[in-house]
């Protein structure tokens, strides 16, 4: 079954932009009937993220968010397979992209949860020379764990590095001169993490961010990834570096950088990865909200 997905997902680069934006939007259409769990883990998301609108608005938002879903999926076949080439046509990148190349300090991107994450990730391969490291959730399916792999680091300046393993060589790369690519916002336990305010609710929070940037001196730069309407492709914006982290308070950092999150998510609110749970773990004593 994975070879059948992947094989057909190397059909649809040869796809026009535009028709392959429609059919990743039929594809939404169609999660959004038949995965009811994730359906209702982004509407309950949206309930506690963003109260102030009314059920219909978050419904709405909610199936905006899976058409934005469904052409994430597909448009992994460009990520994937289409020409270097093509993928810079395809790529809007705004802001410093080459701060990584010129500094002296090592930088971390902080790359948040939004649907265009895989193009944050091949933007900073095709833009600048820098080499990148980042940590990567392994998949249970090793034909599509090896495909993930061999798309994400075709362009040949990458490295990645399981989540389950030590953190050691990335820390040695990271002293070499690589980027980090750093994904700060899933809910990956209590390990190593605070509960921070999210949308005003408490949501255990990687410390790593902080304490490795504080470790290592880092610049910390932020990137937001976007996916554009139709056949327009995507943007990438590459924000000036925080002047105010890290500090020696790693939780502090940590609250601020959900509020920075926060901050983008009600930029762009339908392609935030809403179907994750976010809160699923809870301070002891609490009920859990899903």
């Amino acid at each position: 079954m994975a070879r059948l997905a992947l094989g057909l997902l190397w059909l649809l680069h040869w796809v026009p932009m535009p028709a392959l934006a429609a059919l990743g939007r039929g594809l939404g259409s169609l999660l959004w009937v038949v995965g009811k769990k994730r359906r209702r883990i982004a509407i309950r998301n949206l309930e506690l993220c963003l109260p102030e609108l009314s059920d219909e608005q978050r419904v709405t938002l909610a199936r905006e968010h899976f058409g934005w879903l469904g052409r994430s999926f597909l448009e992994r076949s460009l990520l994937w397979y289409a020409s270097p080439a093509r993928l810079r046509t395809l790529i809007h990148v705004e802001g410093d992209v080459h701060l990584a190349e010129r500094s002296e300090r090592p930088v971390m991107w902080l790359v948040p949860h939004f649907l265009g994450l895989d193009v944050a990730g091949a933007a900073t391969q095709l833009f600048q020379t820098r080499k990148v490291g980042s940590i990567y959730q392994q998949q249970s399916s090793a034909v599509f764990d090896a495909a993930m792999k061999a798309g994400r680091l075709r362009f040949g300046n990458a490295e990645i590095y399981p989540r389950s393993d030590s953190a050691k060589p990335l820390m040695r790369a990271i002293k070499r001169g690589d980027a980090f690519f750093n994904l700060p916002d899933m809910d990956f336990g209590e390990r190593d993490a605070a509960f921070v305010p999210f949308f005003g609710i408490d949501a255990a929070t990687l410390l790593a961010p902080s304490r490795m940037a504080r470790a290592l001196d880092m610049v910390v730069q932020p990137v937001v990834a976007e996916l554009l309407p139709g056949g327009q492709g995507y943007k990438v914006r590459f924000l000036p570096p925080l002047t105010d982290f890290p500090t020696t308070n790693a939780v502090a950092d940590t609250t601020l950088m959900n509020r920075w999150i926060e901050t983008e998510v009600r930029r762009n609110p339908a392609q935030y990865l809403w179907v994750h749970k976010r809160f699923k773990t809870r301070p002891a004593g609490e009920p859990g909200f899903y």
